[in-house]
């Protein structure tokens, strides 16, 4: 048994303790907004975030979650202001990857909320998009930097 804060509800989940965090999201929880990507922890589709930290899902096994804090896609509610820039600037294509891009680019403002060109690079290492919609995602993390520090100095 693992028990965990998922979104912010207490979730016990009774399963295989080595079974990657992924598919205990997906399969067991219904949270299918984590998607399969590589399972090796190189495109970033599966990012999700524990205690804050952004982690790949597929490689994760469900142990490491006990007693800690996962946020997935869901758990941003689908009004964050990433979410918000990402809708405004149209930026996904096919889509398949956004969730783990926006759980990067999250998990990247919360750390640093004015982040530089090298600082989007950085974070967004890893986080592949087959369409390329790399030049919108880094204008609506841009955005929702901006619109964030707006909020806060209004």
């Amino acid at each position: 048994m693992t028990d965990m804060t998922l979104n912010g509800e207490a979730v016990s989940l009774d399963v295989e303790a080595d079974m990657p965090l992924l598919w205990a999201l997906r399969d067991h929880l219904g949270l299918t907004g984590t998607k399969y990507g590589c399972g090796l922890a190189q495109c970033g589709a599966c990012t999700v975030h524990m205690d804050g930290h952004p982690i790949r899902a597929c490689v994760t096994p469900v142990a490491a979650a006990e007693g800690r804090s996962v946020t997935t896609i869901e758990g941003l509610g689908g009004d964050h202001p990433v979410q918000a820039a990402w809708i405004a600037l149209n930026v996904p294509q096919c889509g398949y990857c956004q969730s783990g891009q926006i759980m990067a680019a999250v998990a990247l403002l919360e750390r640093t909320p004015e982040p530089t060109d090298r600082d989007i690079d950085q974070a967004m290492q890893g986080q592949l998009c087959r369409c390329g919609t790399y030049p919108r995602i880094r204008q609506a993390i841009k955005q929702a930097a901006r619109n964030r520090v707006q909020e806060k100095s209004a």
